[in-house]
């Protein structure tokens, strides 16, 4: 397995999580961004800075990603490509994403957006709370240790 993170919006205290989880499991982490980030030195932690662009980054982990690894995302669209390869995806929130539910999910953030997009104010997410935290940090626990135990392997290279 290996974790991929869409990391230009995904909060600090998560990406602090992944990183410890990377260390505890020894399995490989790579968070993609189109900027700059600064992670702890560790054999299994590494970044890739994608061009800036819409959705490079997306494009970057879709090509890579395999069946078994995990994608850290809030980005539906870029969880349904995962989950449509085999992958897992989990959300900064906690929501695993599956066959079971990402049709669904797809389905309402695309009526979401046509909404936005004829100018009714839909309002955003809620604020990222503690209870969102535990939720993320216990979903992952039981997505590691269900995985297949496999050593980390370097990331691939950009």
């Amino acid at each position: 397995m290996h974790i991929w993170v869409d990391a230009d919006a995904c909060p600090g205290v998560i990406k602090d999580i992944l990183f410890r989880a990377a260390e505890r499991t020894g399995l490989a982490l790579t968070l993609v961004a189109n900027q700059y980030l600064r992670t702890p030195r560790s054999t299994f932690i590494s970044t890739v800075q994608v061009a800036a662009g819409f959705d490079e980054a997306d494009k970057y982990i879709v090509a890579r990603v395999a069946p078994a690894d995990l994608v850290i995302t809030a980005d539906i669209p870029l969880a349904a490509e995962v989950v449509a390869k085999g992958a897992l995806a989990l959300s900064p929130r906690g929501e695993l994403y599956g066959t079971d539910n990402i049709r669904e999910l797809l389905d309402l953030r695309n009526f979401m957006d046509t909404l936005r997009s004829t100018g009714v104010d839909t309002g955003g997410p809620a604020a990222f709370s503690p209870s969102d935290r535990q939720a993320f940090a216990n979903r992952l626990d039981r997505a590691l240790r269900a995985a297949p135990g496999k050593p980390a392997t370097p990331p691939p290279e950009a």
